[in-house]
């Protein structure tokens, strides 16, 4: 029996995700700059494929909060965050992060240390391969922080953090962790403390890393060096609602 060749359908929507993959990469590289109108013609013969996947990947981009539509003018990429948005975003995930970090340090099978030392092999794995890891550490930084999340049990709470697209736009301002090993580290001591079931010390790495994340990042703008701090989340606290 001669090979089954794909549908119609199955190739349009690899045409879409591979659409998707190269208008993405090229965003948070800045290879198409913020605030760039988008010319949905000249992207579709760039990229060899008709204006309809090119249409539905711009969507799509739209709800990751990388591309925005203007009536009258079309699709642009949108502008780089601000310090005062970067500052309320870092505090958002303090209240957040922390919390999530000491409700995963529990022993039972909730407990996601597994499912993170996996995903932090893997991405040593790429490190040693080298090369552009923009791309890379973006999603390694996505997964690690989203295990912790779900394994704090709140939908909500990581649905709200999902919709803020942190990854996406920390990662556009600046390459402040090129190689990826403070990243490693960091994350190895929120795993670490998470594994060993001391939500104490969970909560503390997880807040330690977001600031220096923040302090990083921030370098990205003048006058970074005379930061307030960041505000803090308050005392250790088990539930976000009592």
């Amino acid at each position: 029996m001669p090979p089954r060749q794909p549908s119609d359908s199955s190739k349009g929507k690899a045409g879409v995700s591979d659409v998707y993959a190269s208008m993405r990469a090229s965003i948070l590289r800045g290879e198409i700059a913020p605030g760039t109108r988008i010319n949905i013609d000249a992207v579709s013969r760039e990229l060899g494929v008709s204006q309809t996947p090119v249409r539905e990947v711009l969507q799509r981009l739209e709800g990751d909060n990388l591309v925005v539509y203007s009536p009258g003018r079309g699709y642009s990429t949108t502008p780089l965050l601000d310090l005062p948005a970067l500052r309320a975003l870092f505090e958002f995930r303090l209240l957040v992060e922390p919390w999530a970090a000491r409700s995963a340090a529990v022993d039972r099978l909730a407990n996601p240390a597994a499912a993170l030392e996996k995903e932090l092999s893997a991405f040593r794995a790429t490190m040693e391969v080298g090369g552009e890891l923009r791309q890379d550490l973006v999603a390694h930084d996505t997964r690690f922080h989203d295990s912790i999340l779900a394994a704090a049990g709140n939908p909500v709470v990581r649905h709200a953090f999902a919709q803020t697209h942190c990854h996406l736009h920390t990662f556009r301002l600046y390459p402040a962790d090129i190689d990826g090993a403070i990243t490693v580290a960091e994350h190895s001591a929120v795993r670490d403390a998470i594994s060993a079931c001391l939500p104490d010390q969970a909560e503390q790495a997880m807040a330690e890393h977001i600031r220096n994340s923040f302090y990083r990042f921030s370098q990205a703008f003048e006058g970074a060096e005379d930061l307030p701090p960041l505000e803090d989340s308050g005392p250790p606290r088990r539930h976000i609602v009592d």
